[in-house]
């Protein structure tokens, strides 16, 4: 790993605001700098960047970090990657660093990532020495820039030839990358033989897999990487990583089934199409699609065998439905694929098509509708027996409620009986409560101080770290709370200038700094004087001292109460915890 000492020092040296400005225009905005968001589509800005919190926050799909941060969601590149761009525009050099990632070793410390990326190189190194691979290719349509973009090699026909590849046939980390299938004598061969060869590409641009296609007929069609330590077929997409910025500038992703299709239309000049590893869209899948666009639109043949895996992807997208955001289907002619349509009537069409997709609320009605006898009774009733597993778990509340509304309609009865019938509560909103004049969100002594610290980190002089020891476990104290605190006057002991969104990255804490980042952004507390700023601090960190004394006192009054014999002096004692003890302030 790149020691933390060298991220915070580039931290320190570089300017949020003209990272971001590299690859997005901002506008000042008070304090602040703002946009419209880079990773999702919008119209009114809600991307803001603060200058003098050096980080970067979306209101609108939740997206914050740091320098580094933005770097790796908006390019795409890993964390180390990242870190040599910015460390590049400040004339730092990143220091020798190890593996990133450690599950990518094997037990005997093989690096898998490596495996992979020296399969990867020999496989296009091959693919140059073989003719009637390219002719394959090119009879596909496929340029060499595009075969470039995509990585897209050859494995030979033969039984051994990686052995050209990796000195030591028989390493345990070529069976562990799925490269090399042992057979039960002890016999060991290639798992991809005359196919040409699509590199797995996780969202950091690591090689996690392949797959393999055959060049003409043969079974399986396509032949994907087993189940590795890297590489769950249910999580991952092929192309993500080439076309997130395609997907982004579009607003809309193209779910396909074969690689090769994805290739097609990145050839025919569209970039936003990802696929599906040799199994049915999972709910992991439409949750990460949904996190990169506005728009999925689930492209399948017209025939049975797509209109089944069409069914099984609105199945396993029910749950992640979200209000504001579309998922479509789009079935193409009979005997076409994405690959062969585009080639023969090109980009426009293909595009055009897209405006004819169906909405999963209206394929969903449509496929059910047409299972049943709309025109009787017990037609009906089965419809909306069948509808039950599906609509029920749709947590969307307002394309929830619609799709309810359209079904009570066709089966011809009131959706406020279907929703008595299918447990559903009433979605409709509460009234809302009149809001208090000049309320604000409950915020803790524990989270005010946390507040004051991350505002102004030399104010961690001020705190005696003794008091917070018998904190934790103290009813009323966020257990959460109470350990960023100690981290945080431990890291500030060490360096105020601590960037703490990157030093808390992928911590159990993260999730905690990021809220507390995002509602300081306009906290009025940063216009204080640093006296002001000081006695604040020692105020709230007296009412924390405060809070954790009342709730130490309440723990020992319910052991005295639970006592059934008392002592004269846990008497007094008793009598004295009941009595609440103000010794300091309070607001």
């Amino acid at each position: 790993m790149i020691p933390q000492s060298f991220i915070q020092d580039l931290l320190n040296r570089v300017d949020i605001v003209g990272v971001v400005e590299r690859y997005v225009p901002l506008k000042r905005a008070g304090a602040n700098f703002v946009a419209c968001c880079p990773f999702h589509s919008e119209k009114t800005p809600s991307f803001t960047v603060s200058q003098p919190k050096q980080f970067y926050h979306c209101f609108g799909c939740g997206a914050h970090g740091t320098a580094v941060g933005f770097v790796m969601e908006y390019t795409g590149a890993g964390f180390i990657d990242a870190v040599k761009d910015l460390a590049q525009t400040v004339g730092m050099q990143v220091p020798e660093i190890k593996s990133e990632r450690p599950r990518g070793k094997t037990e005997e410390g093989d690096d898998l990532y490596a495996v992979l990326l020296t399969a990867a190189q020999h496989y296009r190194q091959q693919l140059k020495n073989a003719p009637h691979a390219i002719a394959y290719l090119k009879h596909r349509g496929l340029s060499g820039e595009i075969a470039r973009h995509f990585g897209i090699g050859y494995a030979p026909d033969g039984w051994q030839n990686l052995q050209a590849a990796f000195p030591d046939y028989h390493a345990k980390a070529l069976v562990a990358a799925g490269l090399v299938i042992q057979g039960d004598e002890g016999k060991r061969y290639d798992r991809f033989r005359d196919r040409i060869m699509f590199p797995i590409v996780d969202q950091r641009g690591y090689i996690i897999g392949f797959g393999g296609r055959v060049l003409d007929q043969g079974e399986p069609k396509y032949l994907n990487s087993p189940e590795t330590p890297l590489f769950e077929k249910g999580r991952e997409l092929y192309g993500l990583y080439q076309g997130r910025r395609a997907i982004r500038d579009a607003g809309r992703v193209i779910v396909v089934e074969g690689y090769m299709d994805v290739v097609a239309l990145a050839q025919s000049g569209i970039g936003y199409a990802v696929a599906t590893l040799g199994t049915a869209t999972t709910p992991a899948h439409v949750q990460k699609l949904l996190r990169q666009s506005e728009e999925i639109v689930f492209c399948f043949d017209g025939d049975d065998a797509g209109r089944r895996a069409a069914w099984r992807a609105l199945e396993n997208s029910l749950e992640q439905l979200v209000d504001g955001k579309q998922l479509l289907f789009l079935f193409l002619p009979q005997g076409e694929d994405p690959d062969t349509y585009v080639r023969k009537l090109g980009k426009d069409a293909f595009e055009k098509l897209l405006g004819a997709a169906l909405p999963l609320s209206q394929f969903m009605l449509r496929e059910l509708s047409s299972r049943v006898e709309l025109n009787t009774h017990e037609g009906r009733a089965r419809l909306l027996q069948d509808a039950k597993p599906l609509v029920t778990q749709i947590k969307a509340r307002f394309l929830g409620r619609m799709i309810r509304q359209s079904l009570a309609q066709i089966a011809g009865i009131t959706v406020q009986d279907l929703e008595r019938e299918y447990g559903v509560k009433d979605s409709r909103p509460a009234p809302a409560a009149p809001p208090r004049s000049g309320s604000a969100p409950v915020r803790t002594p524990a989270r005010k101080t946390i507040e004051l610290l991350i505002l102004r980190p030399e104010l961690h002089q001020l705190a005696n770290r003794n008091d917070l020891l018998d904190a934790r476990g103290t009813p009323g104290i966020k257990p959460e709370e109470i350990a960023l605190l100690e981290a945080l006057l431990e890291v500030f002991a060490a360096s105020t200038t601590t960037k703490i969104g990157e030093y808390f990255r992928d911590s159990d804490l993260e999730k905690l700094v990021r809220e507390i980042e995002v509602a300081m952004l306009n906290r009025p507390e940063a216009s204080f004087q640093e006296d002001e700023l000081k006695e604040q601090f020692l105020h709230d960190w007296d009412n924390l001292k405060l809070a954790i004394g009342a709730g130490l006192r309440g723990m020992r009054r319910k052991v005295l109460q639970e006592k059934q014999n008392l002592s004269p002096e846990e008497q007094s004692e008793y009598k004295a915890l009941l009595h609440p003890q103000r010794t300091g302030p309070v607001k």
